[in-house]
């Protein structure tokens, strides 16, 4: 039978179900495509004679009301495109090699010249900030042209904001670029593909669950990964497809998306049907895998995606590295969703898998005598430390050759999209947030906050800014804002947030971070003050669930809840401490704690004020 989107008005129904042949049918409830927001325009220009340019001030996703009054016949022509020419006309060449169709971001209307008439366009949408009008009777005003932002019509489920102007913006950026790549499916740009890549959205899958309730929309798509998985287990790079990306760009480093959101689903949500539903599937794709390799090593597919000197891959990782990091980290995933299962045989050949990969991937990739992974690049390191494929022994070397790499490129990255997510989140899980941290707010070329002093307001597709100006592949810095900024981590072992981490990393340059989480056990709020030398951190814990608070860098005498010492607060326990950290654990309510910096704080800071 055909499975059928049902739709009543503007609103997506929440079920529907019928009997057929095969059994029941079964339609979810999705969120709704809507206009969210209209932006006026900010700014027309007229770089030549006939044509004007609109500027909307912002890179968004959606399409322009028109308000006109002109005789019968007259045609506007309205153009799209994210980028202006030094003599300020629109610039399309960063998207012109994959619009197979200059029509997708081009609209026309025909005035009937009956007085002011109203327009805006269906069945389409487009990316942009500029507009070129054409055909436009007399000289156009603001408020002839309205911006409608479109796109799925998620919920908020978390807020992020502190006293750094830079990742501020950063942040806004990053939820822009999400939302504008969200329409139904999750996509890797407005302008021309508006395909599902698979990569870009499992890269950004965290920053999109913490952000906004995208959960039902998530759990359609890993629909489409079944429709679209072959019964050899094979998968496309993009989903859904109409047959392009099984015979290119498909492999471990984008195909992963299907078992690493499932699982984050479960992660964030704490309901096993998601797992029951797709477990033969993913365990079919994992053997799969297992087919494709060359005794356990794995070279399929893309690696280390658009590093920032070119486009080629091998120089930040080979793209058998990144893979078989991927193909490991699908095999745990496999075991551990067997265990949560109950389903012992298959935890236990997963768990046994996994070892083998690993074993065989240090084999290749780990040089003895001069005890580094491949050549000691950013992206190799972290892909080691990110996706634990390292030996116990072995992983302080490969955390302090991380940090030396990364002070040797003067903080900056040298890494594709794998990479880069990988390094932010192993120097903060490795005790080195300060080194991420520098990162994060860097100016310099490449960093997200260069691309911020080019005057983006999403994310774009290549670090040199030459290519699409709104990807979300590079967005799981806003994710790691949350969980390392405010310091809100989910639990695997307790999902749903049913007990978490806070672990806040107090930058000595930022005096205000505020952030909550809307788990499903209600409300997850960190805020934190810095006053002179101490530091005010507040936590809501909701009913229910409990919270590890792990405290860095402060003096643990010196630890206070409300006017109390925190050593006898009731509800507290404090599990462990050392002459410059805590950790407490604490259960719903809220709580009040005031600490005082540590002389090494205290250091950094004047360190930083030297320097």
């Amino acid at each position: 039978g055909q499975f059928l989107r049902a739709k009543i008005g503007a609103a997506m129904v929440d079920a529907v179900e019928c009997d057929g042949p095969g059994g029941r049918l079964h339609a979810q409830t999705l969120p709704p495509m809507r206009i969210v927001k209209a932006i006026p325009a900010q700014r027309i220009t007229q770089p030549i004679p006939g044509v004007h340019i609109v500027d909307f001030g912002v890179n968004i996703t959606g399409w322009v009301r028109l308000r006109v009054r002109g005789p019968a016949g007259t045609v506007i022509t309205l153009r799209h495109a994210e980028r202006l020419t030094e003599g300020g006309l629109l610039h399309t060449e960063n998207i012109d090699g994959l619009l197979f169709d200059p029509g997708l971001q081009t609209d026309q209307y025909i005035c009937s010249g009956d007085g002011t008439e109203v327009w805006e366009p269906r069945f389409t949408y487009h990316g942009f900030q500029y507009v070129e009008v054409t055909g436009f009777p007399g000289t156009p005003q603001l408020d002839a042209f309205e911006a409608r932002v479109v796109h799925t019509d998620f919920a908020e489920a978390g807020f992020f904001s502190c006293s750094h102007p830079l990742l501020n913006r950063i942040q806004d950026a990053t939820r822009r670029s999400y939302t504008g790549n969200f329409h139904s499916i999750p996509t890797d740009c407005p302008t021309r593909e508006k395909n599902g890549w698979t990569g870009d959205t499992h890269l950004a899958a965290e920053t999109g669950l913490l952000n906004f309730r995208s959960a039902s929309a998530y759990t359609k798509w890993m629909d489409d990964f079944k429709d679209e998985q072959r019964d050899s287990g094979e998968l496309p790079c993009i989903v859904p497809t109409g047959g392009w990306g099984y015979d290119w760009g498909n492999g471990p480093c984008w195909d992963s998306a299907y078992p690493i959101i499932v699982w984050l689903l479960y992660v964030y949500g704490a309901d096993t049907r998601i797992i029951e539903e797709h477990f033969e599937r993913i365990k079919r794709y994992v053997d799969y895998l297992v087919s494709k390799s060359d005794n356990l090593d794995m070279y399929l597919g893309l690696g280390d995606w658009l590093p920032p000197y070119g486009r080629a891959m091998d120089y930040t990782a080979p793209v058998s590295l990144s893979a078989t990091g991927y193909f490991y980290w699908d095999t745990v995933l496999v075991a551990r969703m067997a265990a949560v299962l109950g389903k012992t045989d298959d935890a236990a050949h997963y768990e046994d898998l996994a070892r083998r990969i690993r074993e065989a991937f240090n084999r290749k990739y780990y040089d003895e005598p001069t005890g580094m992974y491949w050549s000691g690049t950013q992206t190799a390191l972290a892909t080691v430390l990110a996706q634990d494929l390292a030996p116990g022994e072995r992983v302080p070397a490969v955390v302090s050759q991380l940090v030396h790499e990364v002070r040797r490129w003067g903080y900056r990255l040298n890494t594709g999209i794998h990479g880069t997510k990988f390094v932010m989140n192993a120097l903060a899980e490795y005790g080195h947030p300060e080194i991420a941290y520098r990162i994060a707010v860097q100016t310099a070329f490449p960093s997200w906050g260069w691309w911020i002093a080019q005057g983006a307001t999403t994310l774009w597709e290549t670090w040199n800014g030459e290519s699409s100006h709104n990807h979300i592949m590079f967005g799981d810095i806003s994710a790691w804002m949350y969980k390392v900024l405010a310091g809100i981590r989910p639990d695997p072992d307790h999902p749903g947030f049913r007990r978490f981490t806070v672990q806040p990393y107090f930058a000595p340059d930022i005096n205000r971070v505020d952030a909550h989480h809307d788990s499903p056990y209600g409300r997850i709020r960190v805020s934190w003050r810095r006053r002179a030398s101490h530091l005010h951190l507040t936590i809501d814990v909701p009913f229910g669930t409990r919270a590890v608070v792990r405290l860095r860098e402060v003096s643990p005498e010196s630890l206070r809840e409300g006017n109390r010492s925190a050593w006898r607060a009731d509800g507290l326990w404090i599990t462990g401490a050392d002459p410059d950290s805590v950790t407490l654990e604490v259960g719903s309510g809220t709580w009040r704690f005031t600490v005082r910096s540590t002389q090494r704080e205290e250091r950094n800071q004047r360190d930083r004020g030297a320097g």
